[in-house]
């Protein structure tokens, strides 16, 4: 195969997703366990089944820079990615490992503060650090620090949330305010100064999906990061075989994420999130999940921004303020590269 591999391949959107169907799936041929879900899926996790019940895997990379940023820092960001995905389809988070690989000279100081950052986190949601790897590679060779985790979780037999399930009528549910994990991250490389304090959402989000599952039917879930909401929302209109129908007014951003975007010349809908949801639940359900949700720190704010139809199925479509509506369209990738 031609060509070279480029930043936007591994941004999240059109781009990286023709990249892995075209490189890696075309040249793996198991991919998956039994009847559970595997690469195909394309999903937060795959599951294995286990006892009458199923392990859901997930595994990520982690190259944020700046590696320090308000609100977090890549090892809280490494273990709310992994958490995250699990918890995104349906499974309580048990274990995680990981691989830390640091350039040379990398600073013992920093290092230390990373692994209790990685500590608190854990903390935060119960589970357990279980296993992990520690390598060094030459000065130059690489900028700084990369972390890579593999979280292991578990759920009912047969009852993993996927992208694939969501139905016609079901509500849309945003579990806060998007794009200021992005914005923070633009910002501090771009140099732009708030007046009030923007900080990262990166937040694990188990407690939260564990009131919404209790709440409610929760059909389908995702958590916004490399793409944004307009990513997320597409892969799951796609998947679903539905359209998703969104108001641009119900759409939660703050006013220093909305400036940031007009300065940068960015589209908020294609921001990354770290500590934000996007879920799809029975419409006989939405408000007793919404209920929940805002019963949790992470979830205060969050909105029905929408709901599914039949019509024009892997269709994003947006109703705007002055009341047209507008194609939301799969991003080619993500605008701020090594955001996660």
């Amino acid at each position: 195969m031609e060509g070279r591999i480029q930043l936007s391949h591994g941004a999240g959107g059109t781009i990286m997703n023709e990249l892995l169907r075209s490189v890696i799936l075309g040249n793996i041929r198991k991919r998956k366990v039994e009847k559970g879900v595997g690469l195909d899926e394309f999903d937060d996790g795959a599951t294995l089944p286990l006892n009458g019940k199923e392990l859901v895997v997930s595994s990520d990379a982690h190259t944020v820079n700046p590696i320090f940023f308000p609100g977090g820092d890549i090892g809280r960001l490494s273990v709310c990615g992994t958490v995250n995905d699990l918890a995104m389809m349906g499974a309580r988070p048990i274990a995680m490992t990981d691989t830390v690989v640091v350039e040379e000279g990398f600073p013992l100081r920093d290092l230390e503060r990373i692994f209790i950052s990685i500590n608190a986190t854990i903390e935060e949601v119960g589970m357990a650090l279980i296993h992990g790897d520690f390598k060094v590679m030459p000065k130059g060779k690489l900028d700084g620090i990369v972390i890579s985790t593999a979280g292991i979780g578990v759920v009912e037999k047969g009852k993993a949330i996927l992208d694939s399930g969501l139905c016609e009528g079901d509500k849309i549910i945003v579990t806060g305010p998007i794009g200021d994990h992005g914005i923070v991250i633009a910002s501090l490389r771009e140099g732009i100064e708030f007046k009030t304090t923007l900080i990262s959402d990166v937040a694990p989000l188990w407690n939260l999906m564990d009131k919404a599952m209790s709440a409610g039917r929760i059909t389908a879930a995702k958590d916004p990061t490399r793409g944004g909401l307009a990513m997320a929302l597409n892969e799951m209109a796609a998947r679903s075989n539905v359209s998703i129908w969104i108001k641009e007014e119900e759409i939660p951003i703050r006013d220093e994420v909305r400036g940031a975007c007009e300065m940068l010349g960015m589209d908020p809908l294609e921001l990354v999130c770290e500590g934000r949801a996007v879920l799809g639940v029975r419409e006989e359900d939405a408000e007793r999940v919404l209920e929940a949700i805002r019963s949790t720190n992470e979830g205060r704010e969050a909105r029905i921004i929408g709901h599914v139809k039949k019509e024009r199925p892997g269709y994003v479509i947006m109703e705007t303020v002055v009341g047209g509506k507008r194609v939301i369209n799969p991003p080619l990738g993500e605008p701020t590269p090594r955001i996660c």
